[in-house]
């Protein structure tokens, strides 16, 4: 069993963060002030601090919008009961308007240590028309290698703190099918459900898998399973979630492996034969791509890398097709130091770019970015840069509306119940 003890929130363990956010916020409060005010007119707001409490700590997936503008979301720690920080149970949650203000639900916890529903759910839920979520657990399950569940909605009731849905695991991984599936899920119109694990499947370096349903049961099958934990044309341990084009090919990237080590960008198609589109060098155009890829209207892929470039902390680029194959592109080397994105990008419908980086900026506590295109070049425009306090700290993912307005959530930074933070949801708007 190859890496089997890592796991995907130790990567974002707390005792890698700055020691003190109260020193850091003081520090730069004053230049946050400026900076935030002159770099836009955009608000930002915080829709819900987490406790560590029933509403659980420490939130890492992207947030799912369905059509009526509620947010669904994951948290990796705490939860009601036993689940209290540093607890790694997590929970299910929902966020609902409510006149002018924002009210959270917690719809299901984990908790292993009372069955076997598996805990610390990281990757984006995946909604279908009917309201049923599809998320994955990391860890846990009967083999403790993660799983994939459904939620279905309870009973119609009034609005309260805990809203128990209807659990119900659909696979359990057991390495050999894969191992630590932290990536988001994508549900496709024929409701087949794709992700990924980082680990485990016949290589040993993670898996591209799907899950179809037929008559109340899901078929699970192994797409591609990467071995290119060494220096091949393969990749290594896929931690994003996947994209798929109208051919119904398979496409995303690997933190590790491809032709330097330093990750790819691949390619499943629907029969499983694999091929690598790109192979970062670890150099200007960037290493380990986190993030994976989305498509733009023209058949262009959009992507990030957490490291590299000339500003360290990862680069924008994109990958067009041609008759000889993908042609890689640099957007823009994202400056600041530490760590880049995350999370995938966002794509509005007028060509501009948004997204965040987790552990950098001037305070170290992570950036939101917007990349706008202009006479051939990109223009960078940091929206927030987090100060760790009462903002958050650590940002991932992004979704849009249709009005333009952001939410995303922050790992660290608000409540200070938990070391370093329960972690945030918040709300950017033009």
């Amino acid at each position: 069993m190859k890496n089997s003890a890592q796991h995907w929130s130790w990567t974002l363990n707390p005792s890698f963060w700055p020691a003190s956010a109260a020193l850091a916020t003081a520090i730069v409060f004053a230049l946050m002030m400026v900076a935030t005010q002159s770099a836009h007119a955009q608000t930002f707001t915080v829709l819900h601090s987490f406790t560590g409490g029933g509403d659980g700590a420490r939130p890492f997936s992207t947030p799912t919008l369905d059509p009526a503008g509620n947010l669904y979301g994951t948290t990796t720690w705490g939860g009601p009961g036993n689940c209290s920080p540093p607890y790694e149970c997590g929970t299910v949650f929902k966020l609902s308007r409510r006149n002018s203000s924002w009210v959270l639900q917690t719809l299901y916890t984990f908790n292993p240590n009372t069955g076997m529903d598996g805990y610390a759910p990281v990757g984006q839920l995946a909604r279908d028309p009917s309201g049923i979520l599809y998320g994955t657990t990391q860890s846990g399950g009967p083999h403790g290698d993660g799983t994939v569940f459904q939620l279905r909605p309870g009973a119609t009731r009034p609005v309260a703190a805990v809203a128990p849905w209807t659990e119900t695991r659909i696979h359990d991984f057991d390495f050999s099918d894969g191992e630590q599936p932290s990536g988001d899920l994508l549900l496709d119109s024929a409701g087949n459900l794709y992700g990924t694990t980082c680990y485990g499947g016949t290589g040993e370096d993670g898996t591209v898998f799907t899950l179809i349903p037929l008559n109340g049961a899901w078929t699970h099958s192994i797409l591609h399973s990467f071995t290119g934990g060494g220096y091949d044309d393969d990749g290594s341990c896929p931690k994003s979630g996947v994209v798929l084009d109208a051919a119904g090919n398979v496409y995303g990237t690997t933190y590790d492996g491809g032709a330097h080590g330093d990750g790819a960008v691949y390619q499943v198609t629907p029969s499983g034969s694999e091929s690598v589109l790109y192979s970062f060098t670890g150099g200007s155009d960037g290493s380990l791509p986190t993030a994976g890829v989305i498509f733009d209207s023209f058949g262009n892929l959009y992507g990030a890398t957490a490291q590299g470039g000339s500003g360290g902390s990862g680069v924008v680029f994109e990958l067009s097709p041609g008759d000889n194959g993908w042609t890689y592109s640099q957007i823009y080397p994202l400056p600041g130091g530490g760590w880049g994105p995350y999370e995938r990008l966002v794509l509005d419908a007028s060509g501009n770019l948004y997204g965040t980086m987790f552990k950098s900026g001037y305070t170290g506590y992570g950036v939101i970015f917007k990349l706008t295109p202009s006479n051939g070049s990109w223009n960078y425009t940091p929206l927030h840069i987090f100060t760790g306090g009462d903002d958050g700290a650590y940002p991932s993912g992004l979704v849009l509306d249709p009005n333009g307005n952001l939410y995303g959530v922050a790992g660290g930074g608000g409540n200070s119940a938990c070391q370093s933070g329960c972690g945030v949801v918040f709300e950017v708007t033009p």
